[in-house]
């Protein structure tokens, strides 16, 4: 048989330092965007509207946030997941660069640590995955870890190294898009009229709303990233496996609790970081998520009076509404509804910058 398909990288192919230049660059159109709205109901004004970007001083509207990181991750998945088991984690996230219609993302990767499993079988790999666009300007960077099959379950282990990671991007890494200007943000217009100052930390919020999956919107969003694993496609690999049938991809998970957090959270415009996060459980077809977030810390922009930025716990459950703020049953165990827990910071206008009302 001829040898010129790729099987994808096993642990063992894997070594610290190793640089993966990803194929192949994407364009992202407005078609793109339509998608994504159309998968996930995505309403925050600053993406929806060209006419209410422009507001703040954007000269059209930017792609989703959340949109741009999975055309990222899905450059990657060849390379560094396809024969993965699961996603674990995520840290180190920072959104540097707005991204528009038209513009191509390609997608780099450096190995930054390895570990083998107890079961000899399988590995954690460690990646930096940066995205650039066309004018090879950074737009998305942050780390990611994933458990991989290996090819031989003899090979040796190498020793050990894990990559330390910040708990959460400080706030003089973030970087706010340098038009940005919320001088005369219209909250009739966004949906909500609570400011960065009406959130306290500690506080909890039920975003009310929930979305089932269906079979059909989770593998169009998979092939809509370019994402190859082979766990959220291949039903007939995948009822000979542990969960015996196809897992929905965890980002899919990010996406649909994001946009259920516009109530509540309508003026949260703009994600800057991605401090954290873990796919606690898979969810699958015929799963109904819900959503709540908590706010984690409330911080001060240097020398912006109009914006300021809030860290944010998104929690993602399935077929449980979120009254109750179900999180962990004990500090080790998560409640078994849980499904996500994404740390992540936002933009928010400050109330001086909101437009008077009528």
């Amino acid at each position: 048989m001829s040898n010129k398909t790729n099987p994808g990288n096993y642990f063992e192919d894997f070594f610290v330092g190793m640089q993966i230049a990803h194929a192949t660059p994407r364009t992202i159109s407005a078609g793109d965007v339509s998608l994504y709205t159309a998968l996930y109901g995505n309403r925050f004004a600053v993406q929806s509207s060209s006419a209410f970007a422009g507001s703040v001083g954007l000269p059209e509207a930017p792609i989703d946030d959340l949109l741009l990181f999975h055309v990222v991750f899905g450059k990657t998945v060849p390379d560094v997941s396809l024969n993965a088991i699961a996603n674990l984690g995520y840290a180190a996230g920072r959104f540097l660069t707005l991204v528009y219609p038209g513009d191509s993302i390609s997608a780099v990767s450096e190995v930054i640590g390895l570990k083998e499993n107890s079961d000899g079988k399988t590995g954690t790999v460690y990646v930096r995955s940066v995205g650039s666009n066309q004018r090879k300007e950074t737009v998305l960077e942050y780390v990611r870890w994933v458990m991989v099959r290996k090819r031989d379950a003899g090979h040796p282990a190498l020793a050990p190294v894990v990559p330390e990671l910040p708990e959460s991007v400080a706030v003089s890494e973030l970087v706010v898009p340098a038009s940005l200007a919320v001088s005369d943000y219209d909250t009739a217009l966004a949906g909500s009229s609570f400011a960065w100052e009406d959130y306290e930390v500690g506080e909890r919020i039920d975003h009310v709303d929930a979305m089932t999956v269906e079979e059909s919107d989770h593998m169009t969003a998979t092939r809509l990233y370019q994402n190859t694993a082979k766990v959220h496609f291949n039903q007939h690999a995948g009822k000979d496996g542990r969960f015996g049938r196809r897992i929905v991809y965890g980002g899919h998970v990010i996406s649909l609790a994001r946009c259920l957090s516009f109530n509540g959270l309508a003026n949260a415009f703009r994600i800057v970081a991605i401090n954290g996060g873990r796919h606690v459980a898979p969810i699958f077809a015929g799963d109904t998520v819900y959503a709540w977030s908590e706010v984690l810390a409330r911080e001060e922009l240097p020398g912006r009076s109009d914006l300021g930025a809030l860290r944010l716990r998104l929690v993602a459950a399935k077929d449980q509404s979120c009254e109750a703020f179900p999180l962990r049953l004990d500090e080790r165990n998560y409640d078994p509804a849980v499904v996500l827990d994404f740390d992540y910071t936002v933009l928010m206008p400050r109330r001086a910058a909101f437009r008077p009302g009528p």
